[in-house]
């Protein structure tokens, strides 16, 4: 007998809940590529100060949400994918096409991305610029393939009844309800036969009575697939709730108690914080010790050098900010440290001015970093010089990191030397 949960109305039900997850991934991951690597004339909002960290919480949450979804819809499809003769025309050939490339990118998108969580990369191409890429290409596929199975999208966004992976009637969700008629002659399954009517031009199909079974009981059988459809569902339901539920507290408090599987856990750590990339595998254990560590800053005019001491005597101000990893993970801190407009008018440097910050690190994709106006003349943004009431650890960037609100944990560029202004 078919599976009871192979058929359109499932498959409907499972493709729009990962539609929903696919482009909540995809509008945070573009929000977070664009934040690393802004469009010319681009500005981001400062406020909420935790705006990244919901952000990137949610894409890595909805992210390993699909990972059940995605084999829950597998196996929903599976006997459309393996139909005979594999294609027949060219819209079906278009279907088929748009489906192969937007399930072989979902895998290796979801794949990578988990793995990415973890900071490990067992593959020969850069991970951040392949994941942006892909995921063009995976919502083109999906948007192909919306678009194909449109029809049947509509027809069953709402029924009840089931239907196979084509679209041909299976049974009811309510036994004893009507038996709806479609295109063809056949058998009804379980051993109840009925003449089966066409479709009316344009019309809903018309409803007839269920035939009386025979054999087994239809409406044993009809108890005991619904018992398996509601099953299945539910089995998918909490898989869902359950890899959701056990990572999410690495980004959430609420989820804290029960973060099982999640690369991170918040509070530990130097500082009482994680740490992600560590000052030996920055190459910087004694650049960043050394006892004539000066912060250069470069005005457009002014050209000035601080030591630790001398950023003290500025005078320094608290603010409380999270800490928000690309990788998923992230946690509010007490920061204390010089304003970064400070520092721009001791150089006499305006306020707004669009910032370049230099690390002591000698290779790495961020070792540089730009920040915009809108992040330098934010009151709260500031050059870190201490962390949760203590002095900032080596780890976190000792003697001197960047802190600002809002942005990604990979542009708070830690042990740095050099602040010069662009504009």
């Amino acid at each position: 007998m078919a599976s009871p949960n192979r058929n359109a109305r499932s498959a409907v039900v499972l493709g729009r809940l990962l539609g929903i997850a696919f482009l909540i991934c995809f509008g945070t991951g573009l929000y977070s590529h664009l934040l690393q690597d802004p469009l010319p004339g681009m500005h981001f909002a400062t406020r909420p100060v935790r705006l990244y960290q919901f952000t990137q919480g949610l894409h890595i949450t909805a992210g390993i949400a699909i990972i059940p979804l995605l084999l829950a819809k597998l196996n929903t499809v599976m006997p459309a994918l393996a139909q005979d003769p594999p294609v027949r025309g060219a819209l079906h050939l278009l279907e088929r096409l748009s489906i192969a490339v937007f399930v072989s990118a979902a895998i290796v998108q979801v794949g990578t991305g988990l793995v990415n969580t973890f900071q490990w990369y067992p593959w020969p191409f850069p991970f951040r610029q392949v994941h942006f890429a892909l995921s063009f290409v995976l919502i083109g596929s999906l948007a192909i393939h919306i678009g194909t199975k449109l029809p049947i999208i509509v027809r069953y966004w709402r029924a009840r009844d089931s239907y196979d992976a084509d679209g041909r009637f299976v049974h009811d969700d309510t036994v004893g309800s009507e038996l709806p008629e479609y295109h063809g002659t056949g058998t009804y399954p379980r051993g109840i036969t009925g003449r089966v009517m066409r479709w009316a031009d344009g019309a809903e199909p018309r409803r007839a009575s269920r035939p009386s079974p025979s054999g087994s009981s239809g409406a044993a059988d009809g108890r005991r697939e619904r018992i398996a459809r509601r099953g299945f569902f539910t089995g998918v339901a909490a898989a869902t709730a359950g890899v959701v539920v056990l990572t999410a507290g690495q980004s959430s408090k609420l989820a804290e108690p029960f973060n099982v599987f999640a690369p991170r856990k918040r509070g530990l750590g130097p500082n009482g914080l994680p740490v992600n990339r560590t000052a030996r595998a920055a190459g910087v254990l004694a650049t960043a010790t050394a006892a004539d560590w000066t912060l250069t800053v470069a005005g457009p005019a002014v050209t000035r050098t601080f030591s630790r001491a001398e950023l003290v005597a500025l005078g320094t101000a608290e603010a409380a900010l999270p800490i928000s990893c690309v990788e998923g993970w992230s946690q509010m801190a007490r920061w204390k440290g010089v304003r970064m407009r400070d520092l721009l008018a001791a150089v006499q440097a305006d306020p707004g001015s669009h910032v370049r910050v230099t690390s002591l690190e000698r290779h790495g994709g961020y070792r540089i970093m730009d920040m915009g106006p809108e992040y330098a003349s934010d009151p709260t943004t500031l050059v870190a010089l201490e962390l949760n009431g203590a002095t900032l650890d080596l780890d976190h960037g000792f003697p001197a990191r960047i802190i600002a609100p809002g942005r990604p944990g990979v542009l708070q560029t830690k042990w740095i030397e050099r602040i010069e202004v662009l504009s």
